[in-house]
C-alpha cells in the first residue's frame, strides 16, 4: 500500500496577528462612521462583549449578538463596506514580518491557510485583495430575517482544526508552524507555534503548553 506524503501547512491567525487590529471592533466602528449609529448601540454591544469575557454565553452567540448592528444591511451592502474598509487597512496595518514570512514559506512548498473566527460576510472582501494565502476559513453566517446568523459553529477553538481535518478530506498533514495573538488548540497541533504579542513581535509558544 502507498503511504500519502502528509500535506504541508502553515496556519495564521488574522485578527492580533496577520492584522494587527482587531477587525470585529474596527469594522464596527466604520460601519458606526458610515451609518451615524447612536451611542446606544454602542452601548448595547459593549453589554455583550463584557458578558462574553465572563463567560455568560458561547463564541456563536456572542458573534451573533455582537453583529446585531448589521441587520437590515444586506451580504452586497455589507461587502462594498468591507471593501473600503479593507483597502484602507490592507497592507497599512499588517504585520510586515509575518507577510514575509507567508512568502517565504510558500515558497518553500507550504500551504497557507489564514482562519479567522470573523464573520465571512466582511471577512471575504479582505481575501479578495491579499491573495497570497492558498485557502481560508471564517465563520459562516447566512443573512435571514434581515439579520444574521452563524451557520454551524464559530470559527474558533476545535472549530479551526475541524475545518483543516474537513478541508483535506481527512488525509494526511502536518502544520509547520501557526501564529496567533492568543493561546489557542490549533498552535498545539503545530510543530511550530508562536504568539504575536501587543507590540507584533513572534514570540515562541511556551513548549510547555502543547
Amino acid at each position: 500500500m502507498i503511504s500519502k506524503e502528509k500535506h504541508k501547512v502553515a496556519v495564521f491567525d488574522i485578527n492580533g496577528t496577520l492584522y494587527r487590529k482587531s477587525s470585529k471592533e474596527e469594522f464596527f466602528k466604520y460601519i458606526c462612521f458610515k451609518k451615524g449609529y447612536k451611542l446606544l448601540n454602542i452601548f448595547q454591544l459593549l453589554f455583550f462583549k463584557i458578558i462574553s469575557k465572563a463567560r455568560l454565553i458561547n463564541q456563536t452567540e456572542f458573534k451573533e449578538n455582537f453583529f446585531n448592528y448589521l441587520d437590515n444591511l444586506p451580504p452586497e451592502k455589507v461587502m462594498q463596506y468591507a471593501r473600503e474598509y479593507w483597502s484602507i487597512e490592507y497592507p497599512r496595518y499588517f504585520n510586515e514580518k509575518l507577510l514575509q514570512r507567508v512568502n517565504e514559506l510558500r515558497q518553500e512548498g507550504v500551504q497557507i491557510f489564514c482562519i479567522s473566527g470573523g464573520l465571512d460576510v466582511y471577512m471575504d472582501a479582505l481575501f479578495e485583495q491579499y491573495k497570497t494565502v492558498d485557502h481560508y476559513f471564517c465563520t459562516k453566517t447566512k443573512y435571514t430575517g434581515r439579520t444574521y446568523k452563524i451557520v454551524g459553529e464559530a470559527c474558533k477553538g476545535e472549530e479551526k482544526v475541524r475545518k483543516l481535518d474537513e478541508h483535506f478530506k481527512y488525509e494526511p498533514y502536518t502544520i509547520v508552524e501557526a501564529y496567533s495573538d492568543s493561546q489557542e488548540v490549533i498552535l498545539d497541533h503545530a510543530d511550530k507555534a508562536y504568539l504575536i504579542n501587543s507590540e507584533g513581535e513572534i514570540q515562541d509558544y511556551p513548549s510547555d503548553k502543547k
